[in-house]
């Protein structure tokens, strides 16, 4: 059988089918270099009135809410908050572990979908690693805030006395600094990376302080043959790198639980079951972000099109899936294990006055991914894949919520048990959060390329369509 192979860019459909694939898959449109380019700085450079408004509103909820509710709590004391005993670890943990599971989308979406060639990842890469570096920054606030007393955090920090012995390296306060400040310098890096030719890019179209920036930024980026080549290389390497911290670091915050012997903690399989509700979570809240990008600014329909929705809907529902085997392994081990105390806590979960919490989670991750990620038109409808990804995050936040306060709250003895409410210092303090992440990508999107175009152009040159007999079927040229 002959074949013949043909660029997309100067390729005719020769169907109606062909036409529609154009429409609908980004690497199959191209467009020149330079208009993509003016396309992406057009969109940082125009705002509007509700921009500014927006802006200023998440930023007074960061002074608000979280600095000054904090500051509160700093000078009041703990007491403001609603931990009690028995539930020490209650609101502020449950966020911190959500945070550094939403951390964890960037990571996925870029390295593993990198190392394997998945195309689809090309324009939403860098909002995706955004997400991770700014969801960690969030996360990383709320071992400070638990502490409660702020000028004692040095005891996270491993570090000598006199006689060089490590006298706090047993604590797990030491493994999750280790490992948040590890990703967050690593995530920041690997972000940078493919930065360099898109600041490069916005350094010849601006003047005045954004060119200053831009310039100090790129590195003095040519954009000769040996940049690229060391640059392809350092992402590369970066990306298998990155790989193995992205999975030890949902696994040290899993271990702050299972090294204790509290019931319903004490579990070997916390470690993967934490991986995969974390990816979970952060594939759905990457979905979140792009419908908002495509909504909101200028010319981002071009870029992030319905195949990004399509595949994304499948990687939650593949992850919805193995959350949902994991989690019922858990119960089933637990209910069989012979411990009555466990019996007691997982009776207590579905059956006690917060039992809403535990079938809102079943609910949110199991069920609606499962009752409409099968269909493809809901797959590529953007509004609805925003709200049941939303729907999800909601359950996963509510998974992290049984886990900690609810286990805690019911353990082997009556007398010590308790509920855990929270007061309006939690609540404010974890809403101020969500201001921080929400107000630092909203000015990320005014300052940093939201597409890496060179990405997206190179992923558009190496697909071709190759016509076998009466018919066409598209390939890829190995780029490496």
């Amino acid at each position: 059988m002959a074949a013949e192979t043909k660029t997309l860019a100067g390729a005719h459909p020769a169907s109606h089918e062909s036409e529609d694939l154009s429409q609908e898959h980004l690497m199959h449109d191209p467009k020149p270099r330079e208009e993509m380019n003016g396309m992406v700085m057009e969109a940082m450079q125009t705002t509007s009135k509700k921009y500014w408004i927006a802006l200023a509103i998440f930023g007074l909820g960061v002074l608000i809410l979280l600095f000054g509710f904090w500051g509160n709590q700093i000078i009041t004391g703990m007491g403001v908050t609603g931990k009690r005993r028995p539930v020490f670890w209650a609101l502020y943990i449950t966020t911190f572990v959500f945070w550094i599971g939403i951390s964890h989308a960037g990571t996925f979406v870029s390295a593993i979908l990198r190392v394997f060639k998945a195309e689809f990842r090309r324009p939403f890469t860098r909002a995706a690693e955004l997400m991770t570096t700014f969801g960690l920054a969030a996360g990383a606030l709320f071992p400070l805030i638990h502490l409660g007393r702020v000028w004692t955090f040095y005891w996270m920090i491993p570090y000598p006395n006199g006689r060089w012995l490590w006298p706090n390296f047993r604590s797990p306060l030491v493994w999750d600094f280790l490992a948040i400040t590890t990703y967050l310098l690593s995530s920041t890096i690997y972000l940078y990376l493919p930065l360099i030719p898109d600041l490069a890019m916005a350094r010849d179209r601006t003047t005045g302080w954004r060119h200053s920036i831009y310039k100090l930024l790129s590195l003095n980026w040519r954009g000769t043959e040996a940049e690229w080549h060391r640059l392809r290389k350092a992402i590369n390497i970066f990306a298998f790198a990155i790989i193995p911290v992205m999975f030890s670091v949902h696994t040290i915050v899993s271990w702050d639980f299972a090294v204790t012997q509290t019931v319903g903690w004490h579990s070997t399989i916390f470690g993967p079951y934490f991986i995969i509700g974390a990816i979970l979570s952060g594939v759905s809240a990457v979905v979140m972000i792009l419908f908002i990008i495509q909504s909101t600014m200028k010319n981002m329909k071009y870029f992030i099109r319905l195949e990004v929705f399509d595949s994304l809907g499948k990687l939650v529902l593949i992850f919805s899936m193995a959350w949902a085997y994991f989690f019922f392994n858990e119960y089933i081990l637990h209910w069989y294990g012979g411990q009555q105390a466990i019996r007691d806590l997982l009776t207590f979960h579905a059956e006690g006055p917060t039992a809403w919490v535990w079938y809102l989670m079943i609910i949110c991750n199991v069920a609606i991914p499962w009752l409409t990620l099968w269909n493809k038109k809901i797959r590529r409808t953007p509004v609805v894949m925003f709200i049941i990804t939303t729907l999800v995050n909601v359950g996963m936040f509510a998974e992290r919520y049984t886990i900690i306060p609810l286990t805690l709250g019911e353990q082997r003895f009556p007398f010590d048990w308790g509920a855990y409410s929270p007061r309006l210092t939690d609540i404010s303090i974890v809403l101020g959060t969500f201001c921080l992440f929400i107000f630092l990508y909203l000015l990320a999107s005014r300052l940093i390329p939201l597409i890496p175009v060179w990405e997206v152009q190179e992923g558009q040159m190496a697909h071709s369509t190759r016509k076998l007999g009466k018919g066409e079927v598209t390939s890829v040229a190995e780029l490496e």
